[in-house]
């Protein structure tokens, strides 16, 4: 009897999601580099951009080693637009207040701190859970990116902690933030084909979700900061459905590979 079993694959869309989740973010994150507020917080959020950017590479080369017929990771960066991205609305948010993705305006600390407490919240769980994946090769880059993202997430939530809990401007601020970002958590736990896919790699949403709404009201309570209530429109960025800011951010991180298709580097 052949007792031979075939690794489990995952799907190439939750692949990019995963992939574009990381990306998006990185890039996001790295518009701080040389307007940090002060130099190690300039580095460090530089280092965590170069993690997600990383973590990004890392799938995308999956993706295209298995789609071949000449993809390669920068195709997938670089080549699709906005209807083709699969992350979530939350990571494509400027790093202010509602406002128009053309809008001149301050970049707020607060926004990318908070964001970035709310996604590595969730990405802790998602790594931790996926390091065990059926598709061994995402199994192995879930490890490695699981080691970063834990040090994203003490990253943050140091920083949501000094400030939520720390003067009356500070704390302003970040409940400024955590209001205006909350809404858009509600699409991790839409249902979707991406959702099947995760489950079918060995992830429990019920218990990720439990386990993430366990660490999000330990750090809110630690920095005093109010949890705003659901409701609202649930933004459906990982259906491809974007807001108007993904559009601004891909035309500058696209810009040069595209004006210069055949550039070696």
């Amino acid at each position: 009897m052949d007792t031979h079993v075939t690794p489990a694959k995952a799907p190439e869309d939750y692949l990019l999601h995963l992939a574009d989740n990381a990306m998006v973010l990185g890039q996001r994150n790295a518009e701080w580099c040389g307007h940090g507020p002060i130099l190690e917080e300039d580095i460090a959020m530089a280092n965590v951009s170069l993690d997600l950017i990383g973590q990004a590479r890392l799938l995308y080369q999956l993706v295209a080693e298995r789609r071949g017929q000449g993809c390669t990771e920068d195709t997938l960066a670089y080549f699709r637009d906005v209807p083709q991205f699969r992350n979530y609305t939350l990571l494509e948010l400027p790093h202010h207040g509602p406002l128009v993705g053309y809008a001149v305006a301050e970049r707020d600390y607060a926004v990318t701190l908070v964001r970035n407490f709310l996604i590595s919240a969730l990405m802790v769980e998602v790594w931790a859970g996926l390091s065990h994946a059926p598709d061994p090769e995402l199994a192995a880059i879930a490890e490695r990116s699981l080691k970063e993202t834990r040090y994203h997430l003490r990253h943050s939530h140091d920083w949501l902690v000094r400030l939520g809990d720390g003067t009356d401007e500070s704390h302003q601020r970040m409940q400024a933030a955590l209001d205006h970002l909350w809404a858009y958590t509600q699409e991790f736990w839409t249902a979707t084909d991406l959702e099947a896919a995760a489950t079918q790699q060995g992830l429990d949403m019920a218990a990720i979700r439990h386990a993430w709404q366990t660490t999000v009201t330990a750090g809110l309570a630690q920095a005093t900061l109010r949890q705003p209530a659901d409701g609202g429109y649930v933004s459906q960025g990982k259906q491809c459905v974007h807001s108007e800011h993904l559009g601004y951010l891909l035309a500058e991180m696209q810009s040069l590979a595209r004006a210069h298709p055949q550039g070696q580097w």
